[in-house]
């Protein structure tokens, strides 16, 4: 098993979309990338935590590479707007990920790179941030599988 962790703004939506995915163990929501230990939804909703709303994915790689994760990372929002996703703004929606190994870090790279040498995004440019991994705080419990417990399929616009 292997972890991937990426912040695509609001976490019920990046939720749901990496969950559908084959090879999925087990998806978490959570906050990373901050300076607040141990931080809560109305911490990082203030803005000055530092943290990201993220997803924490346990997958197998022999079911599904984590260049398919970076690809549905890529499609499941706009990696061009700074600190904002749809109506959702803030430092805590940004997009970025967080690798767990080298290999990850020089696969995002590649991808950011291929995207915009393709004009994927063009003329506008991709701000999303590759970052290493840091500590990973589980949201509340009322945050995980928001949209299945509720019996929806997504929170975008």
């Amino acid at each position: 098993m292997q972890k991937a962790t990426f912040g695509a703004g609001c976490f019920w939506g990046v939720e749901a979309a990496f969950a559908r995915i084959p090879g999925m163990t087990e998806t978490s929501v959570g906050y990373e990338g901050g300076t607040t230990q141990s931080p809560t939804y109305k911490d990082v909703c203030t803005g000055t935590t530092g943290h990201a709303e993220v997803v924490e994915i346990d997958f197998d790689p022999m079911q599904v590479a984590y260049t398919e994760l970076l690809e549905t990372f890529f499609a499941i929002h706009d990696p061009t707007q700074k600190n904002r996703q749809g109506p959702d703004w803030g430092t805590q929606y940004r997009s970025v990920i967080f690798y767990h190994s080298p290999e990850q870090k020089t696969q995002a790279e590649a991808m950011i790179a291929q995207l915009t040498a393709d004009g994927k995004f063009a003329p506008r440019t991709i701000v999303t941030s590759v970052e290493p991994a840091q500590t990973f705080w589980r949201a509340e419990e009322y945050h995980q599988r928001y949209l299945e417990k509720r019996g929806l399929a997504s929170c975008h616009i």
